[in-house]
Formats: C-alpha cells, sequence, structure tokens
C-alpha cells in the first residue's frame, strides 16, 4: 500500500491561502486544512506549531509578494506611499487575509522587508533616531486598519451589501432633524462606508505623513 503523500511547506500555505478565500480566520482550522489536502492535522503540525502559527505564516507570504521587485524610488514620503499601495493591493486579492495581519501580525521574511523599507524610509526623513521606532509603530498601524477595513467591505455578497446599503439609507435619509439635525441637514451628502476607499486611503496616509514631516527638525 502506498504511503500518505507528504506535503511541502510551501504547498501547503499555498492551499491555506486558497481555503482562506472562501472562510475566515475563525472558522479556518487545521482540521478543515488537512482534509482539503487529503491528510490528517498531526502531518500539518509537523509544518507548524498550531494554528496561529499558520495563519502567521499565510500572511506573511502575503507580505513577502507584496514587496517582491520592490526598489525604493523618490524621497522619503514615496518610500512609504509606495509600500503602503503595494500591501494594500496584495490583501486586496486576497481580503480574508487582511484581517489575519492585522490580527495575528507576521514574523518571517516578508514582515522584515516590509519593517525594512519602512524603517530607511524613516531614516532617511530626517527625523530624530529615537523618534523613529513609534513613528514606524503609528505608520503600521494605520495602514493595517485602512487594509483590514477596505477588506472587510470585499468580503461581502451582494446581498449582504445590498442589505447594509438599505440600512445606511434608512438610517441617513430616514433621520429625524429633531434629534439628529446635523445628520439630516448632511444626509444628502453623506457617502457610506465603503465608498470612496481609495481616495480615502491616500488622503488619510498622506495626511499623516504630512504630520511627520512637520515634525522634522
Amino acid at each position: 500500500m502506498a504511503g500518505r503523500r507528504r506535503w511541502s511547506t510551501e504547498e501547503i500555505l499555498d492551499t491555506a491561502a486558497d481555503l482562506l478565500h472562501t472562510s475566515d480566520a475563525e472558522s479556518f482550522s487545521v482540521r478543515k486544512l488537512a482534509a482539503v489536502l487529503g491528510t490528517d492535522s498531526s502531518s500539518l503540525y509537523r509544518h507548524f506549531r498550531n494554528k496561529t502559527e499558520l495563519l502567521r505564516a499565510v500572511a506573511d507570504r502575503i507580505l513577502a509578494a507584496a514587496m517582491d521587485g520592490y526598489r525604493p524610488d523618490g524621497d522619503w514620503k514615496q518610500r512609504i506611499t509606495a509600500t503602503a499601495q503595494r500591501l494594500r493591493e496584495a490583501f486586496g486579492r486576497h481580503s480574508q487575509l487582511a484581517a489575519i495581519w492585522g490580527r495575528y501580525g507576521s514574523g518571517g521574511t516578508g514582515s522584515r522587508l516590509v519593517m525594512e523599507e519602512l524603517l530607511q524610509a524613516l531614516w532617511a526623513s530626517g527625523l530624530p533616531e529615537e523618534e523613529i521606532p513609534s513613528r514606524y509603530h503609528r505608520i503600521v498601524i494605520l495602514v493595517a486598519a485602512l487594509i483590514a477595513s477596505e477588506a472587510g467591505i470585499a468580503t461581502l455578497t451582494p446581498g449582504e451589501y445590498e442589505q447594509g446599503m438599505e440600512q445606511f439609507r434608512v438610517a441617513v435619509l430616514g433621520a429625524d432633524p429633531g434629534h439628529f439635525p446635523a445628520l439630516a441637514h448632511f444626509a444628502r451628502e453623506i457617502r457610506p462606508l465603503g465608498a470612496d476607499r481609495g481616495d480615502a486611503f491616500d488622503e488619510i496616509l498622506a495626511a499623516h505623513l504630512a504630520r511627520i514631516e512637520a515634525a522634522i527638525p
């Protein structure tokens, strides 16, 4: 009788990423992944100690793919913006994984590539060295939050999206001016949460970088 196939780490991560396209981190399990691969969970635990370690590895592959072929170009703000846009595009193709990155983080090669470029860019900005770690941390939090928020909209089914839009219309256009005067006044101009995500991403990041620039001696 032929022995059970041994899957490589890369094959396991590829299959996990595919599985996460149709499920989230909560419903994902090593047991489900093993079933898709036609093996048992114990064989996967030879590669990853637990589910969290596996999810972190999957997210790290997205970071590594985002930085593949990247070459620093422009000033420090352009470099940070280019890196952020690469991450946004990468997780835009893997929406379910955006929340995983924001929640679990990563400590692999992909994460180090992103960290190195952001720190190098801030180092080149002229900021005092003692400020760079905290500035880096805030940039990562901002970018991860924006990407996860955008990806959350992308994972909605058409039915869920339309239901949300109907609730938005009721909440905004049906607001009682007596209780919500500002909301009623601006109701026709208020956009739903999913609108203009790309422009919002650019503007929020640019404003944050402008704030950093203003602090440079």
